[in-house]
């Protein structure tokens, strides 16, 4: 299908949206991959959210981690694409909030709340812009879907807080991983044979 073709009903597209889709449509094997893979950790995060508060720690730490480290290697490795700076510091946002969390797990049961609450509201605002500048391209919607349940998932941490640091940090970061998964995934393989 042809790009102004696709877009010639939404009266035309911008010179930076072009951008954005010849990049999906050359690389959406990574954001393929970064979907699948944080489905898989957020399925993981929700399905133990049971044990106990420093294994809760320890894990959504390394969890947070990872996927950032994974995050920042996808965005470095095509770093002229256009977003490149919202892409990377959600990647090092969540280094940094893994971090914290693996090197003082014991200290690190009260203050994973107020952390994750606040990487959800960066996480948020990261994608909400990202899917400003995504429009009008298709599916662009699922973006903006994953920032404002980004956000939603900051205010009911913060709200709940010091009470949800026992069992609601794991299932709320596995919601949150799995509806970013399924954002990049439906993007790239929409994009992918176009």
């Amino acid at each position: 299908m042809n790009i102004n073709a696709q877009f010639k009903s939404s009266g035309g597209i911008r010179p930076l949206q072009l951008q954005v889709l010849s990049y999906l449509q050359q690389h959406w094997k990574w954001f393929a991959a970064e979907g699948l893979f944080l489905i898989t950790m957020g399925t993981t995060a929700i399905i133990v959210p049971s044990v106990f508060t420093l294994g809760i720690t320890l894990f959504l730490g390394w969890l947070l981690l990872v996927c950032g480290v994974f995050q920042t290697v996808r965005v470095i490795s095509i770093s002229n694409m256009p977003g490149f700076g919202l892409w990377l510091f959600s990647g090092v946002l969540q280094i940094i909030i893994g971090y914290f969390l693996v090197a003082d797990p014991t200290e690190g049961r009260m203050t994973l709340t107020l952390l994750l609450s606040i990487f959800f509201a960066m996480d948020g605002l990261a994608k909400v812009s990202l899917a400003v500048m995504l429009r009008p391209l298709a599916r662009w919607g699922w973006t903006i879907f994953s920032g404002l349940t980004s956000l939603f998932l900051a205010i009911i941490v913060w709200a709940g807080w010091p009470g949800t640091a026992v069992w609601i940090p794991g299932l709320l970061l596995g919601i949150n991983l799995i509806f970013a998964g399924w954002s990049l995934l439906y993007i790239s393989l929409h994009h992918k044979s176009q």
